[in-house]
């Protein structure tokens, strides 16, 4: 039976994916970066001590959110693709220039950097609605950006501890959809509520290995 034949009789898309889904790694790769940087802003180590997370976010966080994002590319995921290439980029650039910068100090042109991809989360954002856990995720990680963005272009100490609490939060719901998402590849169905409109809790996700309702 072919494909197309398949797709008429059944109503079903029949849809191989070879890969696992690439949330889980881009998610907890997020956390350990917004954890981190939060622990500085708001004094749990000290400034000095920055440079940590600045290697967190260069040598951790990006690399692993950027084969995220090609695995998400591969598997026909916008959310895991364009989203977490997003994500990759800008710790990419937030690791650099925190080890580049002194301690403690403040850049606008980060804070720039932040606001605008602060609004580039919007397209994963308005473009994933169907996986509700993915997009809070990625929201509160524009809300962060947005956040620390204006902490950098204005030095302000208050918006410098808000980011430091969004960031915690950030790092929180990033660990949630990653434990949801790895149960659910691991079982073939919603084990932790993630809020996917089209696929009912407890439904399986698959008949056979290789092949979902939809990908």
């Amino acid at each position: 039976m072919t494909a197309s034949g398949s797709q008429e009789e059944t109503g079903r898309v029949i849809a191989l994916r070879p890969f696992a889904t690439p949330l889980p790694l881009a998610f907890l790769a997020l956390a350990c970066a917004s954890a981190t940087f939060s622990a500085v802003e708001l004094h749990w180590i000290p400034a000095s001590q920055g440079h940590v997370a600045g290697l967190v976010a260069l040598l951790l966080t990006a690399p692993l959110q950027f084969l995220a994002a090609i695995l998400g590319f591969l598997t026909r995921d916008p959310v895991a693709g364009t989203g977490v290439a997003v994500l990759s980029g800008t710790w990419a650039l937030v690791g650099a220039a925190t080890l580049m910068s002194p301690p403690g100090s403040t850049s606008s042109a980060l804070g720039v950097l932040l606001a605008v991809s602060a609004i580039s989360m919007l397209v994963p954002v308005v473009s994933g609605l169907a996986k509700p856990v993915a997009v809070l995720v990625m929201a509160s990680t524009g809300v962060r950006y947005a956040v620390t963005g204006v902490y950098q272009l204005t030095g302000s100490p208050a918006w410098k501890t808000t980011a430091g609490i969004v960031g915690l939060w950030v790092a929180a719901v990033a660990v949630y959809g990653a434990l949801a998402f790895e149960l659910e590849g691991v079982y073939g169905r919603q084990v932790l509520p993630i809020g996917r409109r089209s696929e009912p809790p407890g439904t399986p996700l698959a008949e056979e290995p290789g092949v979902r309702l939809r990908l």
